[in-house]
């Protein structure tokens, strides 16, 4: 049967009138007193606002170095190509990684808003020490000649930037998502369009990050450079602070990974027992104080974990009995897995605009009329743009238009917009090989602007698949691992980038013969073939596309009932526990179908 335990107050009980009960934000969230949110005086756009202002200066500082990396390596600390795209790629992977771990710190212990505060410090500490090795005498470098402590300040640097990526990054997201009520129809609606205006935050930082930042760093110095995003991430940490009084905090309740692991031995410890025939006799209790969610056949083998034990038989504490939405809420996270690894080829496609997208525009007439050379690095600009473009036009027409048309709330469903984003992936691979090879055949130096499809592909695809993620990560995961939800979405950047560096690895040593051979990555990029490792790539992106469109549509989205708060235990005459009736609200549609 289902157990139902009585209603927290706090002056949004039961017999509040619907007035009332919507001038109070009932989502467990608190204000910067501990106390339940006003919904007029906090959280939605107004504090949003600061939160996406934040994420524009910090994408500013992360592209400024990350597209001028492959640069720096090659020209200024004279790496090969090869171990100057591995060093890059495994720099990323680590970047992307990393918030795994503070996306777990933030949920678990630190909350979201102190993970951002301390993250940002060691971000600051990174971007000093990268000031210091290029600007302190004796330090800098000097033709072929790279101080050794110059290169040791500078790796320090970048990976200091990782790891202050690595808090700010997932926390802060989902910090900002956490400004909109799931349960208000309307603020529901604003979180939908909060990724897509993020990504535009996020992309409008990219633009300056490989335009003025680049440009400084080509015509002033890599310090000047440096130093003016330290000001900038000084300066956002300033807005971050000013917005303290109108956001809406989660408070940590400590590791999110042990409930998940008490459903499993749970399941494991009851695995002899009968399912009931009816799933409404299986254990949930409602303490108020979150949506509970709905029971789903997948994975029926972990609904033993909810089953509740009669008779002689005893059961003792929560490693014994776990309740439904606990084990939905495994459901939800072991279902995330296969969508995980399907997404992957996206992330490895993805690493290749920062790395050899550059270095192809380093080998291009990058002219732009007899004065000014175009950066190499600020070619990524047309990515931005073109995500920035792709996003507006997601939000603004293409969503409304299949609202009128469906009747849904949501036009495209989550996972066939990442779909849409990886089709476009393998349209930009297969450009790319074809340019690079008409580049490699022609007698001329061809013009930058050849690049244009290929950077503009891949930014549409980013403007579909990458915000997809995004809402995917945060919107599927438990309420408790959304912070670990963004470092997922994150890590399929970083788990690419990491398979990317061993396929590099890999075929250059296969198409070298083991050295002895330029191969496909050879010091001189036009005797290089990246237009056969693009072909490879889009091989690979195709064939895992069929895979992924298998896995999305047998993917069930998460249901959660109404309001826990407002929902009482349902008693019979005499006062006894019947089973909880819950109304269900569906959260996406499996795959647009």
């Amino acid at each position: 049967m289902r157990k139902q335990q009585g209603l927290s107050g706090g002056g949004h009980g039961v017999g509040a009138d619907d007035g009332e009960w919507d001038k109070w934000v009932d989502d467990s969230s608190v204000d910067h007193r501990g106390r339940p949110p006003l919904r007029a005086a906090t959280g939605s756009w107004r504090a949003a606002m600061f939160i996406i202002l934040i994420e524009f200066s910090e994408r500013l500082s992360y592209f400024g170095i990350a597209t001028s990396l492959m640069i720096y390596l090659t020209k200024v600390l004279h790496q090969d190509m090869k171990v100057a795209a591995v060093n890059s790629q495994y720099w990323m992977s680590v970047t992307t990684l990393m918030p795994l771990l503070g996306g777990f710190l933030a949920d678990a212990y630190l909350g979201r808003f102190r993970t951002v505060l301390l993250s940002t410090v060691v971000y600051l500490l990174g971007l000093v020490l990268l000031a210091v090795a290029q600007l302190a005498p004796g330090l800098r470098p000097g033709g072929v000649s790279v101080p050794r402590v110059h290169e040791t300040l500078f790796f320090v640097g970048i990976y200091l930037v990782s790891v202050g990526t690595g808090g700010h990054k997932p926390a802060l997201e989902s910090f900002g998502a956490d400004q909109f009520d799931d349960g208000h129809a309307g603020e529901r609606l604003q979180k939908m369009s909060y990724f897509n205006w993020w990504n535009c935050a996020l992309c409008s930082g990219v633009l300056l990050g490989v335009t003025v930042v680049v440009y400084i760093q080509e015509r002033v110095g890599w310090g000047a450079a440096t130093v003016l995003l330290a000001a900038v991430m000084g300066c956002s940490l300033v807005v971050y602070l000013a917005g303290w009084r109108t956001y809406r905090y989660r408070v940590p309740q400590g590791s999110p990974l042990t409930p998940l692991l008490r459903v499993a031995v749970a399941a494991v410890m009851k695995r002899r027992l009968q399912l009931p025939a009816d799933a409404g006799e299986l254990y949930e209790e409602n303490d108020g104080k979150k949506r509970l969610l709905c029971h789903t056949d997948q994975l029926r083998c972990l609904d033993k974990a909810a089953i509740f034990e009669h008779g002689g038989e005893v059961w003792s504490g929560a490693w014994r009995l776990a309740t439904v939405t606990q084990v939905e809420e495994t459901k939800l996270v072991v279902s995330m897995v296969p969508i995980w690894v399907a997404t992957l080829p996206f992330g490895m496609a993805a690493a290749q605009v920062s790395t050899f997208f550059i270095k192809q525009g380093m080998a291009m007439d990058r002219h732009l009329g007899p004065h000014f050379v175009l950066p190499p690095a600020s070619v990524f600009a047309l990515a931005a743009v073109a995500m920035i473009a792709t996003v507006a036009l997601v939000d603004k027409v293409l969503e409304p238009c299949l609202r009128r048309g469906t009747g849904a709330e949501r036009g495209i469903s989550v996972l066939r917009r990442i779909g849409v984003g990886m089709a476009f992936a393998v349209l930009a691979m297969a450009v790319a090989a074809v340019v690079e090879r008409r580049r490699l055949d022609s007698k001329v130096t061809m013009s930058v602007f050849w690049l244009v499809p290929q950077f503009a592909l891949m930014g549409v695809g980013d403007g579909f698949a990458l915000v997809g993620l995004q809402e995917y990560f945060y919107d599927q995961m438990p309420e408790t691992m959304r912070s670990l939800g963004i470092g997922l979405y994150l890590s399929v950047i970083g788990a690419g980038s990491f398979l990317s560096s061993q396929l590099i690895a890999a075929a250059s040593r296969l198409s070298s013969h083991g050295g002895r051979r330029d191969g496909w990555f050879g010091k001189d990029l036009s005797r290089s073939r990246l237009d056969l490792f693009y072909w490879l790539l889009a091989g690979i992106s195709a064939a895992n596309l069929g895979f992924y469109v298998l896995v999305a549509t047998r993917y069930s989205y998460k249901q959660q009932t109404a309001k826990a708060g407002r929902a009482g235990a349902d008693k019979d005459g005499s006062g006894i526990d019947r089973p909880y009736n819950h109304k269900c609200v569906l959260q996406g549609s499996a795959f647009g179908v």
